[in-house]
């Protein structure tokens, strides 16, 4: 694919999650509740009470940039199996394309936040395309087969992502 139409199939899937996006909320919320902090590897993280908060660090990005994020948060399920070919894996230690993006969700609901994401387009790009996919009604076992197949060459090693059942 070259690389005008990757940026053209970019654009596209952004407006596409743009338009869905499912009126996701992008408050500030409680300031008192959030903590930042600073991860081994220079990524800032940041805790919110819920996926429907999105962290501080996001207000000055573009508001794509946001999307993706939120849509990420709400789409943990299907990205904890889609691997992340940026290389993150081995300078972050991701597992998975939802560690560009989230770090955790803990029992309580609460969301720690990467940064990663907001720094790296080919981590906007495979999220981007597999919540897309997702919408389109393909399996999680056919959009990793996808992902596998559209990044496995001429990219960085791939995250350490199991395989979905």
């Amino acid at each position: 694919m070259s690389h005008v139409t990757k940026k053209a199939l970019l654009l596209l899937i952004f407006a596409v999650l743009f338009v869905t996006a499912c009126g996701a909320k992008q408050e500030t919320g409680n300031r008192e509740h959030r903590h930042l902090t600073h991860a081994p590897n220079g990524d800032l993280q940041e805790t919110t009470d819920s996926v429907d908060e999105l962290p501080s660090f996001l207000e000055r990005q573009p508001e794509a940039v946001r999307i993706v994020y939120a849509a990420a948060g709400a789409s943990a399920d299907l990205l904890q199996w889609i691997p992340c070919y940026c290389g993150c894996g081995e300078s972050a230690g991701h597992r998975s394309s939802l560690h560009c993006f989230v770090h955790r969700i803990n029992e309580d609901g609460s969301v720690v936040w990467d940064d990663h994401g907001t720094r790296c387009g080919v981590c906007l790009e495979i999220a981007a395309q597999s919540i897309k996919m997702r919408q389109e009604g393909r399996s999680v076992k056919e959009i990793r087969s996808e992902i596998d197949r559209q990044y496995g060459k001429g990219y960085a090693a791939p995250t350490d992502t199991p395989l979905p059942s």
